[in-house]
């Protein structure tokens, strides 16, 4: 048995979650479940014992909320994290996550953020244009979304959003509408690789698999995988789902996930893509356990010499 301690951090164990559990056991790896509802930390004594010690912990949370003060947690305590607290707060944030897409020069869609209404529809006219997207900050799945046309419908929608008056509604982000052809592509990051992509095919304009889109193969081409490295490295991810546009100006990132689902994608491959994934965590779990088992070697010689 691999004597690498991997902790899996999940809400639930849903399909993707089996199959990662799976493959880690197939590799000789008894993975550390780690279900976020039976967690307490003391944040103020870390020398106080912590869940089961780890040398990587990869985050398979649904609840975004509780996977972020998690990944703080294991973050502080010296445990690699996959993805980091700090790459996955930057995708958990779709302002954060268009600033790093912009400074690192990856094509994106224009977006903007306002505070107000009357700014919002400003910006809508003079930079977003007809129709366009009113999306929260926050949220996956799909949900929330809302296409305007023209500005009294934008107005009407603006002020519905700012009565509900929830932090999902406190900040006015919208982008530019592109016209789909019926589709986008959903691609799986692993490290420094692209290992799988599909076409998520729906009829509505919003293509989420969790809104019944259908996924379908697609080709892995360079243009696709130099854009989605590129915006995986933006972010600051090592896992990453990346949704991509086509537009007339090439391929442009819609968004890029963290703990991204793959059930949709997983029936267009051959890629055993819950094996490649625990392939890589292992072996970043392996440098770790390394480096942790280096670190109490000199530890307890220090202590047997009394230095």
């Amino acid at each position: 048995m691999n004597q690498v301690r991997i902790g899996v951090l999940m809400s639930h164990v849903r399909a993707e979650e089996k199959q990662l559990l799976a493959a880690m056991i197939k590799r000789g790896v008894e993975p550390v479940r780690l279900l976020d509802r039976t967690l307490a930390f003391d944040l103020t004594d870390l020398s106080e014992p912590q869940p089961s010690p780890l040398d990587l912990m990869l985050d398979r949370c649904m609840a975004h909320g509780r996977a972020a003060v998690a990944l703080q947690v294991f973050d502080a305590l010296g445990v690699k994290c996959v993805n980091s607290s700090l790459g996955s707060g930057i995708a958990d944030d779709k302002v954060a996550t268009t600033l790093a897409l912009a400074v690192a020069g990856v094509p994106t869609i224009r977006t903007a953020a306002a505070f107000d209404i009357e700014s919002a529809l400003r910006v809508l006219d003079e930079k977003i244009g007809y129709p366009a997207v009113l999306k929260p900050v926050t949220g996956s799945w799909g949900r929330l979304l809302a296409k305007v046309n023209t500005p009294a419908a934008a107005r009407n929608l603006l002020e519905h959003k700012r009565a509900l008056g929830s932090f999902h509604h406190g900040v006015f982000y919208v982008q530019e509408y592109i016209e789909k052809p019926g589709r986008d592509l959903r691609i799986f990051v692993v490290g420094d690789e692209v290992i799988a992509a599909s076409y998520r095919m729906n009829e509505h304009w919003i293509t989420n698999v969790a809104r019944g889109a259908k996924s379908l193969p697609c080709p892995i081409t360079p243009e696709i995988a130099d854009i989605s490295l590129r915006a995986t490295r933006a972010v600051g991810l090592d896992l990453a789902g990346v949704d991509l546009i086509e537009t007339n100006e090439g391929m442009k990132v819609i968004e890029v996930n963290t703990g991204a689902e793959f059930k949709g994608l997983i029936q267009t491959t051959d890629v055993d893509i819950p094996g490649r994934i625990v392939d890589y965590v292992v072996g970043l779990a392996t440098r770790e356990h390394e480096k942790n088992c280096a670190r109490d070697a000199v530890h307890t010689h220090a202590l047997l010499n009394g230095i």
